[in-house]
């Protein structure tokens, strides 16, 4: 394990962070250092975190309401008066009620807009389906010149958010609500379309986004317990996709298990399959929500129902190294 790049405590007694507070204190670090950023918002300030963007800059954050779409379209002008505009709410309605505009309006054109989209996966908790973005991964990498980063903590958000300004296009950061482990430090290293090797070994690769590389890191412990020896993948921008990195790890240790809070269909997994069976096909399993939607429950209880725990990890990374012996 790279101790310099991690948390000194990554795996016992981790400092819990939600991913929203990265994304809202990088938009306020960006606000100072960069006039032409302005954050939009759709009526759930506090929730997202950018409140603190509008505290500190009023006359660049722009209230539309509940109104996903003009919010859309409105940054998408924005974008061609010179201005880097974030949009920001719940991945249900930035990606999927706002759908239309963010492909043609946005994407079609390449404007410059940055979609912060919140409360992904079922660790949101109490809100329940129909606000548990499970399918906000596959609907937006499958958009030409989107560039989709999901980070795994709240240092790897504020990274992405601070570096998705410099970046010319569309940019979708996915974050969750609930605090999660933080498994990185400030001195990690990031960069957009980047995979970093979290932890090496030789007989299975687990490949993880968001908060499931911290699922991964403790799955790679128990595993290390039975003499397994897994190598452990933050793979945080889906989009482009770090092939190298995942070419390596098919051709070097011959299984693969992906680990995503998403739906597997269309999703983070898919994404990784694709360049495997294309370039150098080994037995994959694919961890992640199995063509089901979420429920009100509490985030960890939500997080065992749907099967995307440490031990469901190993016990995939399992499955894979019989059928790569077998």
């Amino acid at each position: 394990m790279k101790d310099m790049f991690l948390s000194p405590k990554v795996l016992v007694d981790p400092e819990k962070i939600p991913t929203r507070f990265g994304y809202g204190d990088a938009l306020v670090e960006l606000g100072k250092i960069n006039p032409s950023v302005v954050v939009l918002g759709a009526d759930l300030s506090a929730s997202l975190c950018v409140d603190r963007f509008r505290d500190a800059f009023p006359e660049r954050f722009i209230q539309t309401g509940i109104a996903e779409q003009d919010m859309m379209a409105l940054a998408a002008g924005l974008s061609l008066a010179g201005k880097i505009p974030f949009v920001s709410t719940y991945g249900v309605f930035c990606t999927g009620r706002a759908w239309d505009q963010l492909r043609t309006t946005v994407a079609y054109a390449k404007l410059n807009v940055k979609v912060g989209s919140g409360h992904g996966g079922v660790s949101v908790g109490a809100d329940g389906a129909t606000h548990q973005a499970l399918e906000d991964i596959s609907i937006t990498r499958t958009i030409p010149n989107v560039t989709v980063i999901v980070p795994a903590d709240y240092h790897e958000t504020f990274k992405a958010t601070v570096a998705s300004a410099s970046i010319p296009g569309p940019v979708v950061i996915r974050f969750g609500r609930e605090k999660v482990p933080v498994i990185t430090t400030d001195k990690t290293p990031f960069k957009v379309g980047k995979a970093e090797i979290f932890r090496d070994g030789n007989d299975v690769s687990l490949i993880a986004c968001g908060q499931m590389v911290f699922e991964s890191l403790a799955a790679a412990e128990k595993l290390a317990g039975e003499g397994i020896s897994a190598r452990v993948i933050n793979c945080h921008t889906v989009k482009p996709i770090d092939m190298e990195t995942v070419i390596a790890a098919s051709r070097e240790t011959g299984a693969i298990v992906t680990a995503e809070e998403h739906q597997v269909m269309g999703g983070f997994g898919s994404a990784v399959a694709e360049v495997v069976c294309q370039n150098y096909p080994v037995p994959i399993k694919m961890i992640g929500v199995q063509d089901t939607f979420g429920q009100s429950g509490d985030p960890r209880e939500l997080m065992r129902e749907y099967g995307l725990t440490s031990s469901d990890i190993v016990r995939a990374a399992k499955e894979v190294i019989e059928k790569k012996r077998g």
